[in-house]
């Protein structure tokens, strides 16, 4: 394992000005407007703040003198930024290969949050975040036990995205290809900032842009914003957090899962099918003596059966304060094959970053693990 610290930052006199980038692409027009500006010159401040990522008023060439001083003495830029990192080293071919990465990032309030940048031969993936902490409390989730800071605002969700694919161009000499929102808390009740960040990340005439496509959202699993999700129109993929098939031991595993029981999630999901066409992917993590039983796997089938999906199933990466065991060889052998007889689509998830706490289920910020 690598670790790299970067230099600690010289201290610096605060700027009170307030952070434009904190501003929504509608604040940014009412704003602007307030300034007797035309409407076409929020759309030219974002491409500035977005896609050329400006730091310095004066650099906004297509803004007259006036107006640049307008904008730099009423409001700052603030970018979020890598506090620190860690890489995940492997044994490849006699040589070691840096795989998996973690980065703490430093928000412009101080706040942390944690994101991964996983490379493999056929992607590159950004795993971010999309709250400070998590409100769920899902048992075997070290966000869970960090409780609920704050949301974060859509350009502290990009940003996570422009800074990984920096480092994944630096590092790799290409630059993302999917964004997963799997990181620390939960997308779907920070739905907005989620779907404007996804809106400026797939503009096709940015400098970074990336298809919907290769965007997948990860749930608990809440109906109303599954459902908002599917008439949204985005073509980003929906992946459901489901982890058992009995009600009691969901509940055990998931607080969520005694408001949405298995019966409403399956309306919720089968809702989804019928909008998009598409299948929502079931994660499962497979945890010995918990839910990896032959009884486990018949009712996982019963389940999967009921809806268009695909199951994806990942090991349980150890948690130090969580008291959990990723299922054994043979009972995972055992669960795969008898989906497989059922006839459903599975497939198996290698963990990444599972040695730098980078795995699912793991981020956390160091802060909090101290």
């Amino acid at each position: 394992m690598t670790i790299n610290n970067q230099p600690e930052r010289k201290k610096i006199q605060h700027d009170e000005r307030p952070n434009m980038r904190m501003l929504t692409r509608k604040e940014l027009g009412e704003h602007l407007a307030a300034l007797g500006e035309p409407a076409y010159r929020a759309t030219q401040l974002h491409r500035w703040l977005y896609s050329n990522q400006t730091l310095d008023f004066e650099e906004m060439s297509t803004f007259g003198k006036q107006l640049r001083q307008k904008l730099a003495s009423a409001w700052s830029i603030r970018p979020a930024s890598i506090a620190s990192s860690e890489s995940e080293a492997r044994e490849a071919d006699a040589a070691i290969d840096i795989q998996t990465a973690k980065f703490l990032i430093r928000l412009e309030d101080g706040e942390l949050v944690e994101s991964v940048l996983i490379p493999s031969e056929e992607r590159m993936t950004a795993c971010i975040s999309s709250q400070v902490g998590c409100p769920l409390r899902c048992a075997f989730c070290a966000t869970g036990q960090m409780g609920f800071r704050r949301n974060l605002a859509t350009s502290e969700i990009t940003d996570q995205a422009f800074l990984l694919d920096a480092e994944a161009l630096k590092r790799h000499g290409r630059g993302l290809s999917n964004i997963v929102f799997m990181g620390m808390g939960e997308p779907l009740l920070n739905l907005d900032n989620v779907f404007e960040s996804i809106g400026t990340l797939t503009e096709q005439d940015y400098r970074f842009s990336i298809s919907e496509k290769k965007i997948t959202i990860s749930t608990v699993g809440l109906p109303a914003e599954m459902e908002r999700i599917a008439r949204s129109g985005l073509k980003t993929k929906l992946a459901v957090s489901l982890h058992s098939a009995d009600q009691s031991v969901r509940e055990r595993m998931m607080p969520v899962a005694l408001d949405v029981p298995l019966d409403k999630l399956a309306k919720a999901i089968s809702i989804c099918n019928t909008i998009t066409g598409q299948p929502v992917t079931l994660v499962y993590m497979l945890l010995e003596g918990v839910n990896d039983s032959p009884e486990d796997a018949r009712k996982l089938a019963r389940f999967a059966k009921s809806v268009l999906c695909k199951i994806n199933l990942i090991d349980y990466n150890s948690i130090v304060t969580l008291k959990f065991e990723s299922g054994c060889s043979s009972s995972k052998t055992m669960f795969i094959q008898r989906l497989l007889d059922a006839g459903l689509p599975v497939t198996v998830r290698k963990s990444q970053g599972a040695a730098i706490n980078a795995a699912c289920g793991q981020l956390a910020t160091r802060t909090v693990r101290k």
